[in-house]
């Protein structure tokens, strides 16, 4: 199986606990985004959350604004925008802006809305989200094409609506759409030929569901004459990774068990251990949702998920602070440094040239030999004649 074209990012939502301060986390977020411009990460996918108090971006737009203006390469997208609390023409109207003001460094993702908190407060059924998800796909693909559209639905209107901009990216600007264990990501995904970004990859649930969804999103895909790409396909999971397991483990004690925490208790996701005296960290470990080890330990990880899910374009890391700052920016580094290469061409030239110097080693030493005592029975030579 070829890795050449595999991409890397991260999906931050992002996870902050609630003992630091705010606005100096949102910085460091952005530092994080310039850290990772710099050591040549691909994407940055940036989360939309209203409550609970852990995960505190409100407008994923707002912060791409702004780090795209810090950064020169990476590629940012939403991550997801949740469709259910905009109205679709205000949310195409700010996506357009954001493609031309990135020069097109900015991808749409969308999801139905994660946290149920976020959806009581505006009175929303979490029963209805995913079929509101869908309704707004299907207004924002031709919106976001420069197409007019008109639309009457239960929870919105569109009356000879159109946007003012035509797309910076043509034909459109990519989106994708977030899938958990659920197929209707997967099905608006391929009925659409939008990209599939799988969030829980790694939990159990997610990871069993990969080849089914990735079935599904193939089906609808040709049932509406879209084209399966497993390029625009990206699977999320948590890494930290450090010079050893031992060091591995040390660094997250520094925030896993508030993180854990904030899953069993607040966010309704099941994707935290949750047994009376087991370490987390190796719970998490051994059911295979996350890596905490050395960066061997995250190349078998993604090898794991290829052999699963029969290919995909990119995986993201699960932002998450476990370890502290100097340590996160190690794990990243460390990463970047040895994981990535293993699944790209960029050593392509550099092995080939090294297993060829190699294997005419002895045929060089002897010339360069000759050459020497070439040079040595000239100098004899000299001494001779004088």
């Amino acid at each position: 199986m070829s890795y050449a074209d595999l991409k890397f990012g991260i999906f931050l939502a992002p996870f902050h606990s609630l003992a630091e301060n705010p606005t100096q986390a949102l910085e460091r977020d952005m530092a994080l985004i310039e850290l990772l411009d710099q050591l040549g990460y691909d994407d940055a996918w940036i989360g939309e959350h209203h409550s609970a108090g852990f995960e505190i971006i409100a407008s994923p737009e707002l912060f791409i604004a702004a780090a795209a203006q810090r950064t020169r390469n990476i590629h940012f997208g939403t991550g997801v925008s949740s469709l259910p609390y905009h109205h679709p023409l205000m949310l195409a109207d700010r996506i357009m802006q954001l493609d031309h003001m990135t020069r097109g460094r900015v991808s749409f993702g969308v999801g139905p809305g994660a946290l149920p908190s976020d959806a009581f407060m505006m009175g929303i059924n979490p029963l209805q989200q995913r079929d509101m998800m869908l309704e707004a796909i299907e207004v924002l693909v031709p919106l976001l094409r420069g197409e007019t559209v008109t639309r009457k639905t239960a929870w919105f209107e569109l009356n000879e609506a159109r946007l003012q901009l035509q797309p910076y990216t043509k034909p459109m600007v990519k989106m994708a759409v977030a899938s958990q264990v659920s197929p209707a990501g997967a099905r608006a995904a391929g009925s659409h030929g939008l990209g599939l970004l799988s969030i829980g990859a790694t939990s159990a649930g997610g990871f069993n569901a990969l080849a089914s969804n990735w079935e599904i999103y193939c089906r609808k895909a040709k049932e509406h004459r879209q084209v399966a790409d497993r390029s625009q396909w990206s699977l999320v999971g948590p890494v930290h990774i450090a010079e050893s397991r031992a060091q591995a483990f040390d660094n997250v004690r520094y925030g896993l068990d508030a993180w854990v925490r904030y899953f069993q208790e607040a966010a309704a996701l099941p994707i935290a251990p949750n047994e009376d005296g087991v370490d987390p960290a190796q719970a998490l470990v051994d059911s295979g949702m996350a890596v905490i080890g050395t960066a061997d330990d995250a190349i078998q990880q993604i090898q794991r998920l290829q052999e699963q899910s029969g290919g995909f374009g990119s995986f993201l890391q699960l932002a998450h602070n476990w370890a502290d700052w100097e340590q996160t920016q190690k794990s990243y580094q460390l990463f970047a440094r040895h994981v990535t290469p293993c699944f790209q061409s960029a050593n392509a030239n550099r092995a080939a040239s090294y297993a060829w110097a190699s294997t005419n080693h002895d045929r060089f030493l002897n010339t360069v030999s000759d050459a020497v005592q070439q040079e040595i029975a000239k100098d004899s030579k000299e001494k001779q004649a004088k």
